[in-house]
């Protein structure tokens, strides 16, 4: 019986693990991954049971300088995320230097006074002693209620960190469903899917200048899912890249996506893709709130 709930935010740089860190945390893939930055937009609520214990995680943007309309929605939404909550979990890389982004948010959890955690990823690509060095570094700068290391794509250190984080539970309600593992809906994830693909499959500006609306999602009677999804993008030229040539770039951006959609809704999916140009998108109010990056 859960008796007792804490809300973690999880924060950091961009790239360095926060989504895999999420999603290795619920056990299921619930927010999208690349190795490309600002891979996250929205807030992103994961929950976790433990014991008597509920865990809801919010994965976030990754804090960067924002240079258009929905960088600044992003970087609000990390800001705002590291307030008012139990314990912020601050995601590093295992490098014995602070840039000035960790700096940042280093100094937004001073002046929150939240109690935080130093997450320290990726401990599977340098040797056990490098670790002295950046943890060292960080216990200078910031006094830090523990500080674990991890590597979330191998699973290392996982239970440790769900040890402490439950350290700062507190006694109030369950605040979600037992079969509830996000707060995102199966459309909202499904449409990250097919993003998640562009990052994937497109180079340079083109994957970060686009956004996907699902316009149909039914289930039927036989079980399978009909999805219809518009990709937009900002130029025509791109429309043309993501398009490929005789229709590939998207057949290839749709089919990876629908495996991962079958995955996640334990069914057959039919899906649809389209692409349609909306010049600068990312910079109008009006589209943005369309897309869902609304305050």
């Amino acid at each position: 019986m859960i008796t007792k709930n804490v809300m973690v935010t999880i924060a950091g740089r961009p790239n360095v693990g926060k989504s895999t860190l999420t999603n290795a945390l619920v056990g299921e893939k619930i927010s999208i991954v690349s190795n490309k930055p600002q891979t996250t937009r929205n807030r992103i609520f994961a929950v976790l049971d433990r014991d008597d214990t509920q865990i809801v995680l919010t994965d976030t943007p990754g804090f960067h300088r924002a240079r258009t309309r929905l960088g600044d929605y992003m970087v609000k939404v990390v800001e705002e995320s590291v307030a008012d909550v139990d314990v912020i979990a601050l995601v590093v890389e295992p490098i014995p230097h602070i840039g000035d982004q960790e700096q940042q948010l280093i100094d937004k959890i001073k002046a929150t006074k939240v109690p935080a955690v130093l997450v320290i990823n990726k401990i599977d690509t340098v040797e056990k002693p490098d670790l002295l060095a950046v943890i060292a570094a960080y216990s200078q700068a910031c006094e830090f209620d523990a500080i674990v290391p991890v590597s979330a794509r191998k699973g290392t250190g996982l239970d440790e960190l769900v040890d402490e984080l439950v350290k700062f539970a507190v006694e109030g309600p369950q605040l979600f469903p037992d079969d509830m593992i996000t707060d995102q809906p199966e459309r909202q994830i499904c449409a990250e899917f097919i993003r998640e693909k562009l990052l994937l499959c497109l180079d340079h500006e083109i994957p970060h200048g686009t956004a996907v609306e699902i316009t149909k999602f039914h289930r039927r009677e036989d079980g399978v899912t009909e999805i219809d999804a518009t990709i937009i993008c900002e130029k025509e030229s791109h429309k043309g890249i993501i398009i490929g040539k005789r229709g590939a770039m998207l057949k290839k951006v749709g089919e990876l996506a629908r495996k991962d959609m079958e995955t996640f809704l334990d069914g057959k999916v039919y899906l649809q893709t389209w692409v349609k140009v909306k010049e600068n998108w990312r910079d109008s109010t009006a589209q943005l709130r369309n897309f869902g990056y609304s305050e």
